[in-house]
């Protein structure tokens, strides 16, 4: 049975997020494990396991990467939503390992403009989370999760701007920014709406130019 989350509502963050991913960026050279990456996030590994695996999708990358990158939030946003305590992953992806210089020449060029967001960051509306509010959040995470590894061109950027504002509101307990991960929640599923209305339009358009 899942441990029950713990509610921080109640306190404030120790540190930014942007200070304990610099901090892991700039540590000692060499691999590093991801179970390592996520005990150094402590109570609140869930926030940043889904920024760190959501906010590389608002970059330009390689086709395919929004699928692998959207395989661990499928796998960690659940949990979330049943009130696991820390982010559970299988040992054979635990065990791999990422190359710190990796991990610098990504994050480094989101800090600047992190660091920047997190000055307007603050506590407030603390009733979106707690044990409902934060599995709201994560089921929410979900199914932006499920979303984000399809095959959509362009499909991939409001969903990973919405886990990503979810992330930040979950690691600084901002209610303003849960509201607009929200907000972007349902602008990404009224753009997939009229994708696929497209899409199914499209098809029939075809069939009809077949030969009967």
């Amino acid at each position: 049975m899942p441990t029950p989350s713990p509610d921080w509502s109640s306190g404030a963050p120790n540190e930014p997020l942007s200070t304990l991913l610099r901090s892991l960026c700039d540590g000692p050279p060499g691999p590093i494990r991801v179970r390592d990456m996520i005990d150094h996030f402590a109570h609140r590994a869930f926030g940043a396991v889904l920024f760190i695996f959501a906010v590389p999708n608002l970059l330009p990358l390689p086709p395919g990467s929004s699928t692998v990158l959207g395989l661990p939030l499928v796998i960690v946003a659940p949990q979330l939503a049943l009130g696991v305590r820390s982010p559970w992953i299988p040992k054979a992806l635990a065990e791999r390992t990422v190359e710190r210089e990796t991990l610098s020449r990504t994050f480094n060029k989101l800090l600047p403009p992190l660091e920047r967001l997190e000055k307007l960051l603050a506590p407030r509306l603390r009733f979106m989370f707690g044990p409902v509010g934060d599995r709201v959040i994560g089921l929410v995470c979900f199914i932006l999760a499920v979303v984000l590894i399809l095959p959509i061109p362009l499909g991939n950027m409001l969903p990973a701007a919405a886990i990503s504002a979810f992330a930040l509101a979950l690691t600084q307990r901002d209610g303003l920014l849960a509201l607009l991960g929200y907000l972007l929640t349902t602008v990404s599923c009224g753009v997939l709406v009229l994708s696929a209305g497209a899409v199914v339009a499209v098809f029939r358009h075809l069939l009809a130019l077949l030969p009967l």
